[in-house]
């Protein structure tokens, strides 16, 4: 099983990233997926999230507006289109996958037991 994150890199405020995870070696289309960011210092918190029917997402209150979460359950991807970044954007993100019902989302870290390898994100000001 494995989370493949891409994507990161150096933007000047205001600009746009796309991540993207590619998932392998599991029925991508029964795990809720979120995105995650840990910048330094500080613990890894939940960006967004999204069932595995890409029915419902939720939104960290920081990206709500900015950023939003997708998924491909035919190519098993979920990305991260982000939008007006801001410097406080600058973290590593991750991508999290966990086995849910079809209507759940889970916000909670704990309940994530599946990571990618992390992409780095530096926005400048």
């Amino acid at each position: 099983v494995q989370l493949q994150a891409c994507g990161g890199g150096l933007v000047q405020a205001g600009g746009s990233l796309r991540l993207s995870c590619a998932a392998s070696g599991l029925t991508f289309g029964t795990y809720a997926m979120g995105w995650f960011r840990q910048a330094p210092g500080k613990e890894r918190m939940i960006v967004a999230a999204i069932t595995w029917s890409g029915g419902s997402t939720y939104y960290a209150d920081s990206v709500k507006g900015r950023f939003t979460i997708s998924r491909d359950n035919a190519k098993n991807t979920v990305d991260l289109q982000m939008n007006s970044l801001k410097p406080e954007d600058t973290a590593v993100y991750y991508c999290g996958a966990t086995r849910a019902g079809p209507h759940f989302i889970v916000v909670l870290i704990s309940y994530y037991n599946l990571w990618g390898q992390g992409t780095e994100v530096t926005v400048s000001s």
